[in-house]
């Protein structure tokens, strides 16, 4: 074990792994996550935050880093904030399940802002992405959050801090004076995804990856922060998680090719990642029964993590906001049962306010079962049993679903989900055009051209090409 504290542990591995070091497969890996984020951007161009976020960077202009959508040039704190709202809104990126759940792509829009302000190669852009997916994952492997009331962006600290330090080409020291900055001071609470949830719900990484790159700049400068920031004796392991190992020298290496990227999950509906399967298994239910209005009730046995998050509150049998609909295990179950699918437009107010889907949540009860426990975080498995007035019942137990290590998703499936949200903003044109940039992007000098391809064009011309 070395004597060196681990945020200077963390600020070594940041800094000393080299773009050489990083094997073929694992740069595929960023331009898939890459690609898949720009999806998720363009899908969350019209959401409310997102113009909120907007509002607030128009009025610090400075040609530092990009706004996507928009022309607008920013901070990179606030490009940043902005940009990582529109990639997390939809609750449709990545995602990973260790000890703390997480979305390790929350970093990619953060690092694209400091790249483009630094005038960094996209090969070091895919550099820093790895090293942020790598820190984020290995603290949510080490440690929960959620189970002590604390939210997972607070690893989103950690891990952006590096990344940002990285870009901005700092050494070793001042890397871990950005983690100790960020880490010490912007602690995020777990209320954010408790009870009715807010729009804060999808801002709070966000703004986690914003304050991470406020802390590398004035470490930059010169400026120090609390230390040691984990073992102190006020310090985030006796006040937030309680001692956790982390082994920084297992990270992804060139000698062990084990980078964590390669372990991260993706999302085939705009939803929370761990309901994923009772989607699926609702899916499987639907064509077997003759008449949805028929179901007298049903039953869904699940983790104690997803009885925990996802079936927590009253809020869960009527959400009244997106936010909390999206995190919602009988939600998501009734609306899947009535339309084969989950979109975006399950969300609506409308949908939301269905009579149909509260009827159905109103026969639903979510419980607990030990196996389908045991098997998490590995595997996010739910069951679903659905009884008809007639007595006959009908179960699907599903372990796993596209998206997942086992069934991961294809360049040609992230293609189609960004040829699918792009095109009421972007024609086809402007849509291959994103696409060959991504392909190309560890040669990539200048980000201008994928700003201005993933400019909203106006509806008629979208339309148009789409035809």
């Amino acid at each position: 074990m070395s004597d060196l504290n681990l945020a200077r542990r963390i600020a070594r591995y940041a800094c000393a792994l080299s773009i050489d070091d990083v094997p073929e497969q694992v740069n595929a890996r960023v331009q898939q996550r890459f690609v898949d984020s720009l999806a998720c951007i363009l899908g969350a161009y019209d959401a409310g935050p997102v113009r909120t976020a907007v509002a607030v960077a128009s009025g610090t202009p400075q040609p530092s880093s990009t706004v996507f959508g928009t022309g607008l040039r920013t901070t990179p704190e606030l490009a940043a904030f902005a940009n990582g709202i529109m990639v997390r809104f939809l609750d449709y990126n990545d995602g990973y399940m260790g000890r703390e759940p997480g979305h390790p792509s929350d970093s990619i829009p953060a690092c694209l802002a400091v790249a483009e302000a630094e005038g960094a190669t996209g090969s070091e852009l895919m550099a820093a992405i790895v090293v942020a997916y790598e820190i984020q994952m290995g603290l949510q492997d080490a440690a929960s959050l959620n189970k002590r009331g604390w939210d997972h962006v607070n690893y989103v600290n950690v891990a952006m801090a590096a990344a940002a330090a990285r870009l901005m080409k700092l050494d070793e020291a001042q890397t871990e004076q950005a983690i100790n900055i960020a880490l010490s001071a912007h602690i995020a609470m777990r209320q954010v995804r408790s009870g009715s949830l807010s729009d804060w719900k999808g801002c709070s990484a966000a703004n986690a990856a914003r304050n991470a790159i406020f802390a590398a700049t004035l470490a930059r400068h010169g400026m120090t922060g609390p230390s040691p920031v984990f073992e102190g004796e006020m310090g985030f392991f006796k006040q937030v998680t309680g001692a956790f190992e982390l082994d920084v020298d297992g990270f992804g290496s060139r000698e062990n090719g084990q980078f964590a990227i390669l372990r991260s999950l993706t999302k085939t509906f705009p939803t929370n990642g761990e309901l994923h399967t009772a989607v699926w298994a609702a899916i499987d239910l639907r064509s077997k029964i003759p008449d949805i209005d028929t179901i007298a009730a049903i039953r869904v046995e699940t983790s104690e993590f997803n009885l925990r998050v996802l079936a927590d509150s009253p809020e869960k049998w009527r959400p009244l906001t997106r936010e909390t609909a999206d995190h919602s295990l009988p939600y998501n179950v009734a609306r899947a049962l009535l339309d084969g699918d989950i979109t975006i437009e399950s969300y609506t107010a409308q949908r939301m306010a269905d009579p149909r889907a509260i009827a159905l949540m109103s026969k639903t009860t979510v419980s607990e079962d030990a196996a389908l426990t045991k098997l998490f975080p590995k595997h996010l498995a739910n069951r679903l049993t659905v009884t008809l007035a007639s007595g006959e019942e009908f179960s699907s137990e599903r372990i796993s679903g596209p998206g997942s290590l086992e069934t991961p998703m294809t360049d040609t499936d992230f293609e189609r989900k960004f040829r699918r949200m792009a095109a009421p903003h972007i024609g086809r044109v402007a849509q291959g055009r994103v696409l060959e940039f991504v392909s190309d992007l560890a040669k990539q000098r200048d980000f201008q051209p994928l700003f201005e391809a993933m400019s909203r064009e106006p509806a008629s011309d979208a339309a148009r090409e789409q035809a």
